[in-house]
């Protein structure tokens, strides 16, 4: 008797789906550090939530531009550094803005401490500059962030637009890419990257609705060597060379 010819299509797909089908292993469950990076858009956040659920890091929007505050910072720093996050404030830049008024708007906002992450600038857009412009504008806000907080700045970056745009133009500042893929992100220069956003739409105890998600490659203390060290001098102010 043969079968009826839904039965033998509904075989076919599942034969097909379990023999070829990719190993899909979620990076949250493979990677030992884990985080998140958050802004005012996941509203109220219980942090113990996410530090109970063995959440490590956590990226927060401080700026963005000339003049924007995220109206959550100021809440999700105090409560981050409450529940025991390595935290770290980013900035989301304008290229339509000079990168002096953008590192000086970021330092007036974000006071670092010792054991913090260091400065995070957020560049996804290239605007109406040139890639060489591009890439000017931002080592300038880069090299200030580093003389104010006396520590290299993270880079953050999707996967194309870094191989498109920044590709080889910041090998010694610490890079953070997005690729929102069970892959691991892959750089045409072949450096490594020491942070991976692998989803824009996580589910997380203490977060309402999606949030991204990231993992560290490294160690819990190889994040805490990340972090901003105790200093024994005041870091380098000379600031007045870059303008206004």
């Amino acid at each position: 008797m043969r079968a009826p010819f839904h039965i033998l299509l509904l075989l076919m797909v599942l034969c097909v789906t379990t023999a070829c089908g990719p190993d899909f292993r979620d990076p949250g469950e493979v990677f030992e550090v884990r985080g998140v990076d958050v802004s005012h858009y996941q509203g109220v956040i219980d942090w113990e939530a996410l530090a109970k659920d063995n959440h490590h890091f956590s990226f927060i929007k401080a700026t963005e531009g000339r003049e924007l505050r995220d109206k959550a910072f100021a809440a999700n720093w105090s409560s981050a550094g409450q529940w025991g996050f390595c935290r770290g404030a980013y900035h989301f830049f304008r290229p339509e803005v000079p990168a002096s008024i953008q590192a000086r708007h970021f330092f007036d906002v974000v006071e670092l401490e010792v054991g913090d992450l260091p400065p995070v600038l957020d560049v996804e857009e290239r605007g109406r500059l040139s890639p060489a412009d591009l890439v000017t504008s931002v080592k300038q806000w880069l090299k200030m962030a580093e003389l104010h907080y006396g520590v290299k700045p993270i880079l953050y970056t999707g996967q194309n637009f870094y191989n498109r745009y920044l590709a080889g133009q910041f090998d010694e500042y610490p890079l953070w890419i997005a690729r929102y893929d069970a892959e691991e992100p892959v750089t045409v220069c072949g450096r490594d990257y020491q942070f991976w956003q692998y989803t824009d739409e996580g589910q997380l105890p203490g977060v309402v609705g999606d949030v991204d998600r990231n993992v560290f490659y490294g160690t819990r203390i190889d994040l805490a060597l990340l972090c901003i060290p105790p200093r024994s001098a005041n870091p380098v102010d000379d600031l007045a060379k870059f303008g206004e």
